[in-house]
């Protein structure tokens, strides 16, 4: 592993692939060096000549260049790495190039793993998501006006008056998915490579949830377990009880993943702590406080994953006793998290002037975001290609 990280022939043409997703990889030396250790020469060459969409082995045969029997293989070593998904259909199978973010970066840190340097790749991205020297990752993940992710609220938090929709509550989106899988929290689990400890506590083990195709492809790769409704709901129980927010993909129709994430650990949160107040969607809803009713216990500025609570700006107390804290409604996500944290009831939701509505699916949110990025043209000319390929014979797809 890393024999190849000044070798252009792989590692610029894989980045020049991976930045053609809705969120790219801002290149630097700290990001080959990673790509070095989690692709080999050969699989980085493979990646780098996969089309924006699924493909079949013998469409990926054509585009690589590499015998079936010698490519298959291939394939499924890097499925087994979380480099790409592979998914079985109907008797054919289709793989599927993973972004870097969210994807292969955060699948490093889904096993125990002993074919990686786990704690060197921890320390790598660490140091490549908060690197500060001009234009960071985070510019790339948070900029786009569309948020690749959204948060959820908990619904027994929620105003009675208040009508809520079916994609707006994690247990709801669970109930729909009919069960998924669980797994390592990414997050908590680099975090430990580098000797730190989530500060409220939270699990690293069986707390982040996956839906749909994502579930069923980290089954079968050693990723994840398969959890029925009941668990899944269980899982929730338990995420709420360490004032986790739940945040998810920004779609109304089949969300692939519930993440229970912290303040302390995941990266989207300290995005937002970091001034990217819009990089995560909002929920219909924000934390209030009543004045009356709070006693600055301080509760609240703990519970809250992206350090919307605080003393009131431009605000001079005569005394201690006197003292509340403040919602920033610009920076809350409205998830819900704060409001059992505070004993003295002083904490509630209240629907925002405008509910915001998610893309309806994937391919919405992804033109969204690649048009406002302006690298939309790549992925409607791949999706044009696509749909002129499956008209002509030997495609190696089944209509």
């Amino acid at each position: 592993m890393g024999h190849h990280l000044d070798s252009k022939s792989s590692i610029v043409p894989l980045i020049d692939r991976l930045n053609k997703f809705p969120v790219g990889l801002v290149d630097n030396e700290k990001l080959r060096e990673i790509l070095s250790l989690l692709f080999d020469e050969r699989e980085a060459f493979i990646a780098s000549r996969f089309p924006l969409e699924e493909a079949t082995l013998p469409e990926l045969v054509r585009l690589t260049g590499i015998p079936a029997a010698e490519l298959e293989p291939m394939l499924d070593r890097m499925a087994d790495k979380g480099l790409l998904m592979d998914m079985p259909y109907n008797g054919v199978t289709y793989y599927l190039l993973i972004p870097g973010l969210i994807g292969f970066f955060e699948f490093t840190f889904m096993k125990n793993r002993t074919d990686l340097p786990q704690e060197k790749i921890a320390r790598l991205m660490s140091e490549y998501m908060h690197d500060g020297s001009g234009r960071g990752q985070g510019d790339e993940f948070f900029g786009s006006k569309t948020p690749l992710t959204r948060s959820l609220v908990y619904e027994e938090h929620i105003p009675v008056t208040s009508e809520i929709t079916t994609y707006e509550t994690a247990r709801e989106i669970i109930k729909n998915a009919g069960g998924g899988a669980v797994g390592i929290c990414f997050c908590r689990h680099k975090k430990e490579h580098l000797n730190e400890n989530c500060k409220k506590g939270a699990p690293v083990e069986e707390i982040c949830i996956s839906l749909g195709a994502a579930a069923k492809f980290f089954c079968r790769r050693g990723f994840a377990q398969e959890k029925s409704v009941e668990e899944l709901l269980a899982i929730l129980d338990r995420a709420r009880s360490f004032n986790l927010t739940f945040v998810t993909d920004n779609i109304r129709e089949k969300p692939s993943f519930v993440c229970s994430c912290c303040g302390c650990c995941c990266e989207l949160m300290s995005g937002v702590q970091h001034g990217f107040h819009e990089g995560i969607g909002k929920t219909g809803y924000t934390a209030v406080i009543d004045p009356e009713l709070c006693d600055y216990c301080g509760a609240c500025f703990k519970a809250c994953n992206v350090k919307a609570i605080g003393p009131p700006e431009g605000v001079t107390f005569a005394d201690k006793e006197s003292r509340h804290a403040a919602v920033k409604s610009h920076v809350c996500l409205g998830c819900g998290a704060c409001v059992s944290a505070c004993k003295k009831g002083a904490l509630t939701m209240v629907s925002v002037a405008k509910r915001p509505l998610p893309p309806l699916k994937r391919n919405d949110l992804y033109r969204a975001i690649l048009k406002e990025k302006g690298r939309l043209t790549p992925y409607v000319v791949s999706g044009i290609k696509k749909k002129l390929r499956s008209f002509l014979p030997g495609n190696g797809r089944k209509r």
